[in-house]
């Protein structure tokens, strides 16, 4: 337990000083977009790793946080309302959403968010008096919270940062609340769960629902950094890049979206600038990763440990059990 705290402490040290330990502002917005996309991740991961629930189509409804918002605050509407409406906004399609594609499981469910993605993605490119088609919309400043501005690259580096370890500790107390143990519960034995008087369809309807508000927190937070949206945000391989994040990290764990987020991102925006076929490189990466650590990054990272400890610890203990042997001779 000490060693967690320990290790706690120095994680929350080194991502509160990465604005001064890093080069310039480029690695500040780098580490912003990591944050963002690791709040996204986490939401997807909550149906991917504990519900047993695959989607495809979680862009869509990141794509809806970003527009709503995006659209109040250009017809004039301040910053407070524009994100609380924009979130209930997106709490309403994570609704319908979730009524339309619990309706299967499996392939099913996979299938059906691919396709309200998709019908999402085709409203952002066709629904011009919206969404302004293909030229998108551009949001021409950031809030002020408590007078405390985010224009800087470390003014927003910090909100975000703020806003995603509240994320971590939303999500921390789902996993560990009845609620996120009934969830687990349907991922593992869906019918026993029924038989034992638990309502299966709602209880993933709510975790749909905290899916979707996580998903619609990191839509505000891209919006805000980019100050721009477009129909691209919403595209099919948007979705496909942050399920990567969440599989590649391990869908079951804490730290493995965010594992996730941090690869893709660094590989995107860094490594890329270096080498110039970085698609090929990153696709190695993920092949690699299903090959040898099939449930990702992060738990088998904790496997090959344990078992290397294992290993070492036999190798110490075979001298001393020789030479206790050759004493008793």
């Amino acid at each position: 337990m000490t060693s967690r705290c320990v290790a706690l402490g120095l994680a929350l040290a080194a991502l509160a000083a990465i604005p001064y330990e890093v080069p310039g502002s480029y690695y500040i917005n780098v580490a912003s977009q990591i944050l963002l996309y690791a709040v996204f991740a986490l939401g997807l991961s909550v149906l991917v790793g504990y519900a047993g629930l695959v989607s495809l189509g979680h862009a869509g409804l990141f794509g809806v946080s970003c527009y709503a918002i995006a659209y109040l605050l250009a017809a004039g509407y301040g910053h407070a309302f524009a994100i609380t409406a924009g979130l209930t906004i997106t709490l309403v399609a994570t609704g319908l959403f979730a009524a339309l594609s619990l309706r299967s499981t499996g392939i099913g469910f996979i299938m059906i968010t691919l396709a309200l993605g998709e019908i999402l993605w085709g409203l952002a490119y066709r629904w011009i008096s919206i969404t302004n088609g293909d030229n998108g919309i551009s949001v021409a400043s950031r809030p002020s919270p408590f007078g405390l501005t985010l224009v800087s690259a470390t003014g927003f580096y910090y909100a975000t940062l703020l806003i995603f370890l509240l994320a971590v500790v939303a999500v921390l107390t789902f996993v560990r609340s009845p609620l996120g143990a009934a969830l687990a519960g349907t991922r593992d034995q869906a019918r026993r769960m029924n038989a034992l008087g638990y309502h299966v369809w709602m209880i993933r309807f709510w975790a749909c629902l905290f899916s979707g508000l996580l998903t619609a927190i990191a839509g505000m937070l891209f919006v805000y950094y980019n100050q721009f949206i477009s129909p691209q945000t919403l595209a099919l391989t948007s979705s496909a890049e942050v399920l990567l994040m969440v599989i590649s990290g391990g869908a079951s764990t804490l730290l493995g979206p965010i594992v996730g987020a941090a690869l893709v991102v660094i590989i995107k925006n860094v490594v890329s600038g270096y080498i110039e076929r970085w698609n090929f490189m990153l696709g190695a990466i993920f092949v690699a990763i299903v090959i040898l650590m099939p449930e990702g990054l992060v738990p088998g990272t904790v496997r090959l440990w344990r078992m290397g400890s294992r290993a070492l610890g036999k190798r110490q203990k075979s001298p001393v059990a020789a030479a206790s042997a050759g004493g008793k001779r």
